[in-house]
């Protein structure tokens, strides 16, 4: 986190009464309260059903107790299904066992048995996360970054889909599970002319991210998770379409106001001007850097 952008943590409302959270980074719950008010804050986590969790780096995850601790101090007593890497039990039991009870509040799905290509999660565990959650299915599969990374694909009863990439390389699994989505959400770490650090470090660049989205057929795709060097906005690339999107901390849309999004690029390159030539010129410098690079490498 910096003091313009916190970590992963993305709210959806599934109906009036439901709602679940996207992988939940420190001060999630603090978020929540920034942005809606301490008394709306407490409806929206009695309306939480679920919190899904992609990996287990600690920006994706170390904000969950923080919310536990929130719903147990409004007395809600319903377990919250936790959609996550089996992995995460160690971390879990270990808070409870050295701190405080949470383990009577969570009912852990593991991210593995709810493969697209191969669920085992039982027909009745199943229907029953299904109904209460309030949806018509979830699926996820592995993608490519840390061991035990998931992405995943929600469909709600209405018919819309929505899949979250997590952090992730460009990946096959992600496009056959996503195929058809009103809404891609992808990770986009880094911008264009970074593509070979973003492999090392097992990231996405803008325009890979868009490219998945294209190849899912995705109808829009929202563009996060940027690196802290892009402190306010990202490097604009050429692949930013009419249904591509940015995300930023306490954005609030609905899946019908998604194409107003890319209007707002031109607002957004005005007001945050200073920083943006300054992200230009670094990249101007980075280039010229590389070209005398390769220059003295073919003399």
């Amino acid at each position: 986190p910096n003091k313009t952008r916190n970590t992963s943590g993305i709210l959806i409302h599934l109906s009036a009464t439901a709602s679940m959270i996207v992988d939940c980074g420190e001060a999630t719950y603090g978020q929540l309260v920034r942005l809606y008010g301490p008394i709306h804050t407490e409806n929206v986590l009695r309306s939480l059903r679920a919190v899904y969790i992609s990996h287990l780096h600690a920006d994706h995850h170390i904000g969950l107790v923080g919310l536990l601790r929130a719903r147990l101090r409004l007395g809600e007593q319903q377990p919250l299904y936790l959609l996550a890497p089996r992995q995460i039990r160690p971390w879990l039991h270990t808070y409870h066992r050295n701190f405080e009870p949470i383990l009577p509040s969570l009912q852990l799905v593991p991210c593995a048995d709810l493969l697209y290509n191969d669920c085992t999660l039982e027909d009745t565990a199943m229907s029953q996360l299904l109904e209460t959650v309030g949806l018509a299915q979830v699926r996820t599969c592995y993608v490519r970054h840390c061991p035990n990374a998931f992405g995943v694909a929600f469909t709600h009863p209405d018919g819309w889909k929505i899949t979250y990439s997590g952090d992730t390389m460009p990946s096959d699994d992600l496009i056959k599970l996503g195929i058809d989505s009103d809404l891609l959400i992808h990770e986009a770490t880094m911008e264009d002319d970074l593509e070979g650090e973003a492999r090392l470090k097992m990231h996405s660049t803008t325009s890979q991210a868009v490219q998945v989205g294209r190849q899912m057929a995705a109808r829009f795709t929202l563009l996060t998770h940027f690196s802290q060097r892009y402190a306010k906005v990202p490097i604009f690339s050429d692949s930013f379409t009419a249904n591509v999107g940015i995300a930023f901390d306490n954005m609030q849309v609905r899946l019908s106001d998604l194409p107003k999004l890319p209007l707002m690029y031109s607002a957004l390159k005005l007001m945050f001007a200073e920083h943006y030539e300054e992200m230009e010129l670094k990249a101007i410098k980075r280039q010229l850097q590389q070209e005398r690079e390769m220059a003295r490498v073919s003399t």
